[in-house]
């Protein structure tokens, strides 16, 4: 990851866990987050990751325009928290972050990854999930998950 990247990541991620003091326990999610449709017609969901027990981050293409579109679903709709949605499509100059206080998700980012491996990212709360190098044919992705 480039110092740039690697710069627009974290300052995503502070600002994601920003004023968060106590680390929370994990409860078990009584709903599983769903792919709310965010980024728009004919994108189809292609990988996802669970938040912790908070929420769900999902990575979605559409062939015919060649993008890949994230989005960082909750469980649960509620009072806001610090939520963020992470893209970076390998070999582009810069990456798309989405990142603030939401009630229900965060995204939709964008970015051209026909034929490109992607990094994407979502984090909700004090817990996020990394997958670094995924869907680029036989290469196996690597998933970080973090929780505070």
């Amino acid at each position: 990851m480039n110092l740039s990247r690697r710069m627009a990541a974290t300052a995503v991620l502070a600002t994601a866990i920003a004023g968060t003091v106590a680390l929370t326990p994990q409860a078990s999610a009584a709903a599983t987050a769903s792919y709310n449709g965010a980024c728009g017609s004919g994108y189809k969901v292609v990988n996802s990751a669970p938040i912790g027990s908070k929420g769900t981050v999902f990575l979605t293409y559409n062939s015919a325009k060649g993008k890949n579109c994230v989005v960082t679903v909750r469980n649960a709709t509620g009072k806001p928290v610090p939520m963020f949605a992470y893209l970076y499509v390998q070999g582009a100059d810069e990456s798309a972050e989405d990142g603030g206080a939401y009630t229900s998700y965060a995204g939709p980012v964008y970015g051209d990854g026909r034929g490109k491996c992607v990094d994407w990212a979502g984090g909700i709360d004090n817990q996020s999930t990394w997958t670094y190098g995924s869907n680029c044919g036989s290469l196996k992705a690597y998933r970080v998950t973090k929780g505070w």
